[in-house]
């Protein structure tokens, strides 16, 4: 007995140790918060404009892959912008659908931030844009960013291939001398007479085409007939006629063939009626511009 009365007593005095402990001490008010201020809510996670990324475009971007590096590091695409889907876009339960209007909203304000990001207009260029919207998670818990962001394009231009680049687009094209810029190209066709290649080249090597500008085919549908195809290519002649200092009438058409490269049915679908026209002159090997020559540069050539 002697013995378990000892346990018992040593058992009640530790417990009353650790009750002493539980006093609260000098300078703690006893609350569990310590008179600390309470946690802001937590913020959903948002990318920065002005970064470059490693990862190929996507139009969903997951927090998980997101990726900055420094854009004089190799690096495939760049956040020119950051914007914020707007109601009724943002009062749905998921990211804009592809082709819907919030979707073409976004792109809108892509298509201007891009070319004041870069400080001309990104079509005369080898560029192309895309959104990136967050996903079905993120969206559920809040998040309504989007991200506008440029990738370069392959020196081929019917290639489409996206590249990795070294350099920010920041102002890229501000002064006119970016090797980004469209210029001239040596076209080939295949056996249909339709065209094969069309690798971009300086206007001081063999070219028999040239990049004129942008012309906007507004309230047209895609083109998927002759007659619609026409229609484009009469808005690039006029292009042509101004690039070239040529008139723009009916013996235009003997002057120069044309050639009229809208975007993919998906971007035309978010409201990108933009048309790169090219002239383009079979059978011939021009060894320097066309630009501003004049009626004897481009003369009638059959009719």
């Amino acid at each position: 007995m002697r013995h378990r009365v000892g346990v018992r007593v040593g058992f009640l005095a530790a417990l009353a140790l650790l009750v002493a402990g539980c006093a609260t001490p000098g300078g703690v008010d006893g609350d569990l918060t310590n008179g600390w201020g309470a946690m802001g809510p937590a913020t959903a996670f948002e990318p920065s404009a002005g970064t470059c990324h490693g990862a190929k475009f996507t139009a969903v971007g997951a927090r998980a892959t997101y990726d900055e590096l420094d854009c004089a590091l190799r690096h495939r695409t760049e956040t020119v912008y950051v914007g914020t889907y707007e109601s009724p876009a943002a009062d749905a339960e998921s990211p804009p659908a592809e082709g819907s209007a919030g979707a073409g909203a976004a792109y809108q304000v892509c298509d201007e931030k891009t070319t004041t990001y870069l400080g001309g207009t990104w079509r005369a260029a080898r560029i192309w844009i895309g959104v990136t919207h967050p996903t079905q998670a993120a969206w559920t818990g809040g998040s309504r960013w989007f991200r506008c962001e440029a990738v370069e394009l392959s020196s081929v231009e019917d290639d489409g291939a996206l590249v990795q680049r070294v350099g920010t687009f920041r102002n890229a094209l501000a002064d006119g001398t970016s090797d980004l810029l469209l210029t001239c190209y040596a076209v080939a066709q295949d056996s249909s007479g339709a065209i094969a290649a069309m690798p971009g080249v300086g206007c001081e090597a063999k070219h028999n085409a040239e990049f004129v500008g942008v012309w906007f085919a507004t309230g047209l549908p895609y083109p998927k007939d002759d007659a619609t195809w026409a229609k484009f290519h009469d808005g690039c002649r006029g292009l042509i006629a101004t690039y070239a200092g040529v008139p723009n009438d009916a013996d235009l058409q003997y002057r120069t063939g044309v050639v009229s490269l809208p975007g993919n049915t998906d971007v035309w679908a978010l409201g990108d009626s933009g048309v790169r026209c090219y002239l383009w002159l079979d059978g011939t090997e021009l060894k320097a511009t066309l630009k501003g020559k004049g009626v004897k540069s481009l003369p009638i050539q059959y009719k």
